[in-house]
């Protein structure tokens, strides 16, 4: 069983991909406070799970305990295991020395993680007076570097969006070629590929680079991970789960229907039937976007067409802009899969995530936004107080890399690692 630290965590969606592939976790470091109480209430499920006890935390679920109380259940060396800092020049001491006490005499077999986005991706640039350049977060990757220095990984998984294949720093060169060098110089041969969730068993598209690296030197060095092209559609993500109007729902757990599409199973979302959901909660929202909701869910109903800002009645088009974001209204399609890509601005509004469905005439839940991710249902999203936010739950859910992805890239370098040992026993 490789051993494996988990950088720039987030909410653990890359990390839930290797634990289920049969990965161990030695630590995640995450500087979002709300995201590491998320990664160690995880990290306590599945300690409890190993332990045939989930009492404590379906008892937590439906508030019958506090989190305070509920993690009174769970070692400390366990809730440890998630460091709350953010990685810097200054903190890597630290860091060190907690993931070191947690190692213990155990070798560290593998780093994954991916710095923040922001800096690279297209859109952000886009934003920035300054075209992201000079930012901090391009740099992110030199801290990366320090811990295979120290760890020395058999091999490593960095994850970020295509923009990062095009991002230049302020002397013109490319962020991505420099950080290949510095990969090199600190020891590993890397390659690359832009991967689309939707290839992976995900129903959404969701570009990104996975780069992996392997120290020492190695010809064929990208494991083949396998495609699962099955023709699902978002209609079968959400058909068991209660029917809502805006503003309707629950954060504590709700029970499903009995019928589910099989996907919810195949992919891991779901483990029996009417398993109970947490964050099953739709935003409120105005009497104008309600109604410009059932004219784009009604629109692609009838014509499989969008429908553009510029499009819309007179009296509902308030935005001064009319030239360009005239897709902010978007229906997830229900006989499709997710054509859009899930990001953390849904916790801003859910104009681009309309709930196929007309008669709910809302937007996606977060629990809804979850099974798009891939998420298992029995995953819980945390808030800083412990009382729960759906806004900090859609976006750690945005931010997050999905599940059926990470456990398809997962298993196929465990092929790699077992191959590594078979080779060394000769």
């Amino acid at each position: 069983m490789p051993t494996y630290l988990d950088l720039f965590a987030g909410a653990g969606g890359l990390s839930e991909g290797f634990i289920r592939a049969g990965y161990e976790p030695v630590a995640h470091v995450e500087m979002d406070v709300a995201a590491c109480y998320t990664l160690k209430t995880r990290t306590a499920y599945h300690w409890l799970r190993n332990n045939d006890n989930l009492t404590p935390y379906m008892r937590y679920l439906y508030g019958d305990i506090s989190r305070n109380e509920f993690y009174g259940n769970i070692p400390q060396e366990v809730l440890d295991s998630v460091i709350n800092c953010e990685i810097s020049e200054e903190t890597l001491p630290l860091i060190f020395a907690k993931v070191d006490s947690l190692l213990g005499n155990k070798s560290l077999d593998l780093i994954v993680g991916g710095p923040p986005c922001q800096a690279y991706s297209i859109a952000g640039r886009a934003r920035s007076e300054t075209n992201m350049v000079g930012d901090n977060r391009n740099y992110l990757y030199k801290l990366y570097a320090e811990f295979l220095k120290k760890y020395q990984p058999k091999y490593f998984v960095f994850e970020n969006v295509l923009g990062l294949l095009s991002a230049k720093d302020e002397d013109g060169t490319f962020h991505f070629s420099n950080m290949r060098d510095l990969f090199r110089q600190c020891g590993y041969t890397t390659d690359f590929r832009p991967l689309n969730a939707s290839d992976y068993g995900v129903l959404q598209n969701r570009k990104r680079i996975i780069l992996i690296g392997y120290r020492g030197n190695r010809q064929s060095l990208y494991p083949e991970i396998p495609c699962v092209k099955d023709e699902y559609k978002v209609e079968e993500l959400f058909c068991d789960l209660p029917s809502l109007k805006a503003g309707e729902g629950v954060t504590t757990p709700v029970e499903t229907a009995h019928y589910a599409g099989e996907y919810l199973y195949s992919s891991g979302i779901k483990e029996y039937d009417r398993e109970p959901v947490t964050f099953h909660q739709a935003r409120p929202n105005t009497a104008q976007d309600l109604e410009i909701y059932r004219i784009v869910v009604d629109t692609w109903n009838k014509f499989g067409t969008r429908v553009a800002y510029t499009e819309l009645p007179e009296h509902l088009r308030t935005h001064m802009n009319t030239k360009s974001f005239l897709d902010r209204f978007k229906v997830v399609a229900g006989n499709l899969p997710c054509t859009q890509t899930v990001v953390a601005h849904i916790s801003r509004d859910g104009h681009y995530y309309i709930h196929p469905d007309i008669n709910q005439n809302r937007s996606l839940t977060p629990r809804e936004a979850a099974r798009i991710q891939a998420f298992p249902d029995n995953y819980y999203f945390e808030s800083v107080t412990g009382k729960p936010s759906r806004t900090l739950a859609y976006k750690q859910i945005g931010n997050a890399v999905p599940v059926c992805l990470s456990y398809c890239i997962a298993k196929a370098l465990l092929e790699r690692f077992e191959e590594d040992d078979e080779h060394e026993k000769q």
